[in-house]
């Protein structure tokens, strides 16, 4: 282990921001540069569409979210559950952001699209490190101070929840990278 203190909601969002914004921005890349290999088609855009382009933040996110674990599991146990809530809002950013701006212009800038992946990979971590600064000792249910139960608890509730959707939308890469349905959020722009 790196250390024995608790990670701070600081570190989650410097490290995992800037891992992910690398590793996001690389990933653009690396269909054409393998060749168009299936394989990595799965976790990488295969095209311009704002589905794929979901891929940037979201794989690389969830490697950072792994690593963390693996590495701080005894420090920091609860560190997963933030992290995949940010990954969740922050990927689901990018299609609401897109057609919001595009529908609104018209028309799409390069360079607005490559500040909604930034903005919404900041999202991911500023959601994930405010979630796990947020942990306090349990609060009982159904009582008066449970209506200010920290946001990670209340978050807690819906731990299968969370799971489950990171799980779907990862099985949702997989299967529409290469056979998705016609609608306008497959299609390139």
């Amino acid at each position: 282990m790196l250390t024995s203190h608790k990670l701070s909601g600081k570190h989650i969002f410097i490290t995992g921001f800037l891992f992910t914004a690398v590793l996001g921005t690389l990933s653009h890349f690396f269909y054409e540069w393998s060749g168009n290999a299936t394989l990595i088609g799965l976790f990488c855009p295969v095209s311009e569409s704002a589905w794929e382009h979901m891929k940037l933040l979201f794989f690389p996110a969830l490697l950072y979210c792994l690593l963390l674990k693996y590495i701080w599991e005894k420090e920091s146990p609860n560190i997963v559950l933030p992290i995949l809530s940010g990954i969740l809002t922050g990927t689901t950013f990018i299609p609401i952001l897109f057609y919001t701006y595009s529908g609104t212009l018209g028309f799409t800038v390069v360079w607005i699209d490559i500040a909604i992946f930034y903005i919404c990979t900041g999202i991911t971590f500023v959601m994930a490190s405010n979630l796990y600064h947020s942990q306090s000792p349990e609060v009982p249910r159904g009582t008066f101070q449970d209506c200010k139960r920290p946001p990670l608890q209340k978050a807690e509730r819906f731990r299968t929840f969370i799971y489950g959707l990171t799980l779907l939308y990862a099985i949702l890469f997989f299967v529409f990278t290469f056979t998705h349905p016609d609608l306008a959020l497959f299609q390139n722009p």
